[in-house]
């Protein structure tokens, strides 16, 4: 017999050996199958009944927030207490030992975690953000007949501080989870919640800042003094337009009073800098940022605006402020929708959808001198300030429009405070070009060359396109600006036509700067198609590219600037820009980091 043969008998055997084998190997595989069945559709019917949990937590988080601002503090406990039974039981469901093993096998199971990661983030928030901030009396932060209420501040700033510490951890905890490789359901929703914790957190830090802040600034450790300013957009400036009526606002023990007004015109001009400016500041400006109050925010970096324009008032008025803030017409806009029409007497009566159209259009219609006008600006931001500290107002609907105010850079403020303004300096309300970024920061800052009033004509958009990546690692931008002008062709007063320094009283010249990511630039220029050539400079690190464009009466003019990011910089763009009469139309198209 050959070596491997095997007897009849011997081989049945074998055969029936096998089948046993079989048998187990398939019997083994079946119950692990089941069991893989049955823990799927558990993890998916506990999946299920969490979303539902998650998506009624959304609901009543929105219908809370509307409560809270609106003062409704009893109904606002009874929605957090079912808002706390939905998150509490969304992270139940995903917190057991068949969720978690579920969370470790591969592909499906980096889903499964981040959903459990979602439902611990909502439920810290409802149970260590939310239950404070329900607490919380709106009507603090505000003043009451032109008073706020210090002690009572002070003694939410505890609740203020506990709710924006658990905001930012948890935003810390969503921030760690990685979206490489999960469910597109799942790692929207992972976006989604970030996007609604920076929100928040920015709400929250806000309202910490403010109760850590106000005190001082209203006069709880002695009497402050501030400068506020108006900005005329009819005559844009970097930070929205030419400095024109001032108030002297004096704050002491948190009660608000408006002391003194007037106009810029009292400042008159100095013969030459009243501060030392920079090498860069004066090769991009001149001298004019330091010698005419018209011209201190040439600049977009309102701290430097507003030392100027202290040290100017103190030399030509006498008084040193503590701080200065500033403001438009359509900030005061968003105020009236709060806050209501008011009257001026001898004026039209200030309202909501009219206040821009009559400050910056019909006052040149009405009043021929510039005096009168500066008057009537003055009287108007007086009386819209005593209507906002001393009527009965909403918390939501003025929280809302101040929000609105500051994300718009139309509210601004430096204090001369050095501790204060390190507090501020990360906010918008600050108004900082900052010198470290992120994201790519392109800033489009608009300057008026005509010597005119015809800003409130302008009508801007503005579109940033995210290009190629270059061998250094840097990426191309193109930046697209069309400004437009819906100016008659005829009869405005000679107040809007002003100095005509385009040639044509009815066109108006923007000196347009298009500041570049910082360690980034501007690399070429076309309007209208044309190839331009651009001054530049360099101001915070960022290299400047400035070109004047003349806009005549029913005329649009396209400008499109070519830019690169410093190398390795991401490949999202923000844009900052000049505040005008009527919002910008933009569009941003962002894209992965070169070498992702």
């Amino acid at each position: 017999m050959a070596v491997g043969d095997l007897s009849p008998g011997r081989r049945t055997g074998r055969r029936r050996a096998v089948r046993r084998n079989l048998r187990r190997i398939l019997l083994t595989a079946l119950v692990v199958g089941c069991l893989l069945t049955l823990a799927a559709g558990w993890v998916g019917l506990r999946g299920w009944q969490a979303r539902g949990n998650l998506e009624n937590a959304a609901n009543l988080a929105l219908e809370l927030s509307e409560q809270v601002l609106d003062g409704e503090t009893a109904q606002a406990r009874r929605t957090l207490e079912a808002l706390q039974q939905q998150t509490a039981a969304a992270r139940s469901r995903t917190g057991d030992l068949g969720w978690r093993a579920a969370g470790s096998v591969p592909y499906g199971g980096r889903s499964i975690s981040a959903v459990r990661e979602i439902a611990i983030g909502v439920d810290e928030l409802a149970r260590r953000a939310f239950p404070p901030l329900v607490e919380l009396n709106p009507q603090t932060l505000l003043p009451t007949s032109g008073r706020l209420d210090l002690a009572g501040l002070r003694g939410a700033m505890p609740s203020i501080s506990e709710a924006d510490t658990a905001v930012r951890q948890v935003r810390e905890q969503m921030t760690a989870v990685p979206t490489a490789g999960l469910a597109p359901v799942v790692r929207d929703a992972v976006r989604r919640l970030l996007a609604e914790l920076d929100r928040l957190a920015d709400v929250t830090s806000a309202v910490r800042r403010s109760g850590a802040l106000l005190p001082a600034l209203l006069g709880g450790n002695g009497p402050r003094t501030y400068l506020a300013v108006f900005q005329n957009l009819a005559e844009p400036r970097a930070t929205g337009g030419i400095f024109g009526a001032y108030a002297v606002i004096r704050a002491d023990g948190g009660e608000v009073k408006l002391v003194k007004q007037g106009s810029a015109t009292e400042l008159d001009s100095f013969p030459r800098p009243v501060l030392p400016l920079s090498k860069e500041q004066r090769a991009l400006y001149t001298d004019l940022l330091g010698v005419y109050p018209a011209d201190v925010n040439l600049t977009p970096h309102f701290p430097t605006a507003a030392t100027l324009y202290r040290e100017m008032f103190r030399r030509n008025v006498g008084g040193t402020v503590d701080g200065v803030l500033a403001t438009d017409p359509v900030a005061l806009s968003y105020l009236l929708r709060a806050i209501g029409p008011v009257s001026v007497p001898g004026h039209p009566t200030l309202t909501a959808p009219t206040v821009v159209r009559t400050l910056l259009s019909e006052t040149y219609r009405r009043l021929d001198q510039p005096v009168q006008q500066d008057n009537y600006f003055a009287v108007s931001a007086r009386a819209v300030f005593d209507a906002l500290l001393k009527r009965p107002v909403n918390p939501r609907a003025v929280a809302e429009a101040l929000g609105t105010a500051v994300g718009e850079r139309r509210i601004l403020f430096w204090s001369a405070h050095p501790a204060e303004q390190r507090e501020l300096v990360a906010t918008r309300l600050a108004g900082v070009l900052p010198e470290r970024e992120t994201v790519n920061n392109v800033g489009v800052f608009l300057n008026d060359g005509s010597g005119a009033k015809l800003g409130y004509y302008l009508q801007r958009s503005a579109q940033v396109t995210v290009g190629d990546c270059r061998a250094d690692g840097s990426r191309e931008l193109r930046l697209r600006l069309t400004l437009r002008s819906t100016a008659p062709a005829s009869g405005l007063s000679e107040s809007v036509r002003g100095l005509a320094l385009s040639g044509d009283p009815y066109t108006a010249r923007v000196l347009v700067s298009v500041f570049s990511p910082v360690r980034g630039s501007p690399v070429a220029a076309r309007l209208d198609g044309r190839a331009k050539p651009m001054g530049g400079g360099v101001e915070r690190g960022r290299r400047v590219g400035v070109l004047a464009v003349d806009v005549g009466p029913g005329r649009s003019r396209v400008l499109e600037v070519d830019l690169l990011t410093a190398p390795k910089a991401s490949g999202e763009v923000e844009l900052w820009l000049t505040p005008g009469p009527t919002p910008w139309t933009t569009r941003v198209s962002s894209a992965p980091a070169c070498g992702q």
